[in-house]
């Protein structure tokens, strides 16, 4: 119990060290753009909010977890049981939200002008702020109204004794899927498989055109020309392999989910092992994209380096 208790707050710590630390580099990095540049591309600005979705995932679960793991047990009272549950739910969302968000706007950035995307290339641009707002406002009233709902019910039903209480290690979360299984269908399932959904459409047509770009250029030989991909194209294929990321673990996470919901007395190995799931792609995700830009590192350091400066010239004076 004690060995698999250990190898358990192992993960949990890893993971959100690891996490913490990579999102908050690629945060800082988005922060200190907008502070030197004063202003944020549309890409850009969507990934920050991702990474700020990614983080709440992490700290929300991967912290509490850890701490359940090395023996601080049902720490959390109902209440901040809930709080932590609902910050994990909006997290989840809002990364889900960005990421469909982030793939639909490259598709129609890079589509071309006589393509069925011309028309949106413009308003695009205008409405990104629009709809990452949208999407934070959506998200955090869906996991309002429906602990809410949940707790109407409950309370007015007294339907106490067919409720369930799933073991999260540092709570116990009153599990009320027996009454409330439609509305949870209804304003949180069917969004997300549709946003999934249309992320794997848009990663079709992102192929598809890049596909068809490096049949346009082939018959260039010209020694003028770079044989290196664009920047665009670097950039799309960063967000391609995020999307196909961030789709197989939450497909993974989704069947993990179901076997939970479908099993009256949920095992300790199932309810961890789902945990660890939902957060692999909050912990992934930053070193995916910081792989392809390589200008992250480089504004790291030179933001070390101003920090630095200012107490050498100091030195110098005196």
């Amino acid at each position: 119990m004690a060995s698999r208790n250990l190898a358990i707050a192992i993960i949990f710590l890893s993971q959100t060290i690891a996490g913490i630390l990579g999102n908050f580099s690629l945060l800082h990095h988005y922060v200190f753009h907008f502070h030197t540049e004063g202003r944020l591309r549309p890409r850009e600005l969507i990934l920050m909010h991702l990474t700020v979705a990614n983080s709440l995932v992490i700290l929300s679960n991967g912290v509490p977890q850890t701490l359940a793991a090395l023996g601080l047990k049902y720490f959390f009272s109902e209440i901040g049981c809930k709080f932590i549950l609902y910050l994990q739910r909006v997290g989840r969302g809002m990364s889900i939200g960005s990421t469909c968000l982030l793939s639909v706007f490259q598709t129609i950035t890079i589509s071309p002008m006589n393509s069925c995307w011309k028309d949106l290339k413009v308003r695009a641009l205008k409405y990104v702020d629009f709809f990452i707002s949208l999407c934070w406002i959506q998200y955090m009233s869906v996991n309002l109204i429906f602990p809410a709902y949940v707790f109407y019910v409950s309370s007015k039903w007294h339907m106490k004794n067919i409720t369930k209480k799933l073991d999260l290690g540092y709570c116990l979360s009153i599990d009320n899927e027996t009454v409330t299984v439609s509305i949870y269908a209804a304003l949180i399932v069917v969004p997300e498989v549709s946003l999934s959904g249309l992320m794997i459409w848009t990663s079709g047509c992102m192929v598809f055109i890049l596909h068809r770009h490096k049949q346009r250029v082939q018959h260039i030989h010209s020694t003028n020309v770079s044989r290196r991909p664009s920047a665009e194209s670097r950039a799309t294929q960063s967000i391609l392999v995020l999307v196909i990321t961030f789709v197989s673990f939450y497909l993974l996470s989704s069947i993990f989910h179901a076997c939970i919901a479908l099993t009256y007395n949920p095992s300790w190995w199932l309810v961890k092992t789902t945990e660890v799931i939902s957060v692999c792609f909050p912990v992934v995700s930053p070193f995916l994209l910081m792989r392809q830009d390589s200008t992250v590192p480089t504004l790291c350091f030179s933001w070390i380096r101003n920090t630095k400066s200012p107490n050498l010239t100091r030195k110098n004076v005196n």
